[in-house]
């Protein structure tokens, strides 16, 4: 169902993949809407126990997109690096393909809270409260992985 690499050569193991999702700081989401356009937006997430967790908006383009279809895909860049005098770029980037489903009350503030130790560990308790002020103008959604696809290019 899924394209392989034309680059085998570059391709990641899948634990290595894990490590860039567990490690990057935004990855795109992509989705595709009523219109038939593709829309990728940058999105803070968390990845945990084989799933992609992100925070959003009640209301917007993206809820609109999974409402009409919630196959979604996620892109992460780890390193990047170019190689001038080689015109080309030393890089290493995952992308996932899944199906984002919304998560209820318990789930939701459990996802939070990850996302709170990620960005702002230093402020763990005020992160709390702030969850607690939040929660209720804020959607929570879970990627779940059907594929992970890897690569990467050393200098």
């Amino acid at each position: 169902m899924f394209r392989e690499l034309r680059r085998k050569d570059r391709k990641m193991e899948e634990n290595e993949s894990k490590i860039i999702l567990s490690e990057g700081i935004f990855g795109v989401l992509s989705t595709i809407g009523e219109d038939g356009y593709p829309y990728g937006v940058p999105v803070n997430y968390v990845y945990k126990e084989g799933n992609i967790f992100f925070h959003s908006a009640v209301e917007g383009k993206k809820i609109d997109n999974f409402k009409f279809n919630n196959k979604v895909s996620f892109c992460v860049v780890g390193k990047a690096d170019i190689i001038s005098k080689k015109f080309s770029m030393a890089y290493e980037s995952v992308i996932v393909f899944g199906r984002v489903k919304e998560l209820e009350e318990k789930e939701k503030e459990e996802a939070l809270f990850e996302l709170i130790k990620k960005y702002c560990n230093d402020y763990i308790n005020e992160g709390a409260e702030y969850i607690e002020k939040a929660k209720n103008k804020t959607k929570v959604f879970k990627i779940e992985i059907e594929h992970i696809s890897g690569k990467k290019r050393k200098a």
